[in-house]
């Protein structure tokens, strides 16, 4: 390798390195933070030691805060709840959304363009402005503080059908015309050839759904009203109003919450990047 470029690469990886330290900051100050007493976190504020974890002998257990915390609301329950709602949406939306991202790569019908183009224009619509014919809709149907009114009406996703038809776009038509000769019907393609060789979108849009709504707050907060049905974003805020506020109970509250986008993250993030660079190109 040539020595300009080797150090263009050295540059790129430190700079990379010093801005995911910048990033990481505010995690690793929270997770420290939720180790400590109220008063050492105020004391170690304004230097490093609000980035390194407490002494043994400065605190009563490293863990009292977690434990308080699962104490005083029920954030366990908070937390199935957030992981139901979805892991439902993620599910459903994966189904849904890869079958109509699919047909409108692969299947010539009337219009076909007209409908994307609807579909993509859906993506400037502020959700807020359709929460209230939605309520409506959901309290209609008898649906408020349940799952399904809160799952059902975000499987369908304009950015992830829009996602799914650009890699079909690229997916190898060879493959499919195979199939179709060894007598396999459209369905069984999509299920048999097309899911099985689309792991990376299928994990960008697992990503993408999972970080957008385990988020949520506003719709959570209309259409699950009732405690047992309370997501972690919800309960969190609950949390927060119950004095007196202990800041190492919430930084501890907030590690707990943190915990899943981390790990969906860091165990499809191969995927993720796959799905985004590459956009179904198997060359």
């Amino acid at each position: 390798m040539k020595k300009p470029a080797l150090m263009k690469k050295i540059i790129l990886y430190v700079t990379m390195s010093f801005l995911a330290v910048i990033f990481l900051f505010p995690l690793v100050w929270m997770v420290m933070s939720s180790l400590k007493g109220d008063v050492q976190i105020f004391r170690d504020m304004t230097s490093i030691k609000a980035f390194l974890p407490p002494m043994p002998n400065e605190v009563d257990g490293y863990f009292q805060n977690y434990i308080m915390a699962f104490e005083r609301v029920n954030l366990l329950r908070y937390i199935m709840n957030s992981l139901i709602y979805t892991i439902g949406i993620i599910i459903f939306g994966l189904i849904v959304n890869s079958m109509a991202g699919y047909a409108l790569a692969r299947f010539q019908f009337p219009l076909r363009n007209f409908w994307l183009a609807v579909i993509i224009a859906t993506l400037i619509i502020p959700p807020e402005s359709i929460f209230l014919p939605l309520y409506v809709l959901v309290f209609n149907l008898g649906w408020v503080n349940t799952y399904t009114g809160l799952i059902v009406p975000f499987i369908a996703n304009a950015f992830a059908i829009f996602l799914f038809r650009q890699f079909f776009l690229d997916f190898p038509r060879e493959l499919e015309e195979a199939a179709k000769i060894d007598g396999c019907s459209q369905i069984g393609i999509f299920f048999r050839i097309i899911v099985p060789l689309s792991k990376p979108v299928f994990a960008t849009v697992a990503i993408v759904l999972f970080i957008n709504h385990w988020n949520d707050f506003l719709w959570p907060l209309v259409v699950a009203n009732d405690d047992s049905m309370r997501t972690i974003q919800i309960g969190l805020q609950y949390f927060m109003n119950q004095p007196p506020i202990q800041w190492g109970q919430v930084m501890a509250a907030l590690t707990v919450a943190t915990v899943p986008m981390l790990l969906i993250f860091i165990f499809l993030q191969r995927y993720y990047v796959q799905g985004l660079a590459h956009t179904g190109s198997k060359n």
